[in-house]
């Protein structure tokens, strides 16, 4: 894994863009002597976190459905909500 400073990031952001692509390795962002960030590309960021918000709404519409407690009526077909759970575009 490659160590950028703040300053780095600010002059020659498209450089560092470029290495992110070319590498696919997360780029540590640092601030004086201490970690402060991390560069990921789009696709690691879809693998961690799409799934996770996936994942959220999955619980959470099985907690409505399980609550009982709610009279909701879904005006959306299954497959929409299967789509929007798994994290695919409208």
């Amino acid at each position: 894994m490659t160590t950028v400073n703040a300053l780095t990031i600010r002059n020659k952001f498209g450089e560092v863009l470029k290495t992110l692509d070319e590498t696919g390795e997360p780029i540590l962002v640092s601030k004086g002597r201490e970690l402060r960030a991390v560069l990921i590309s789009i696709e690691d960021f879809e693998t961690r976190f799409v799934d996770k918000r996936a994942e959220e709404e999955k619980r959470r519409v099985f907690q409505r459905i399980v609550s009982g407690r709610q009279s909701v009526v879904i005006n959306e077909s299954p497959e929409a909500i299967i789509r929007r759970m798994r994290g695919y575009p409208d």
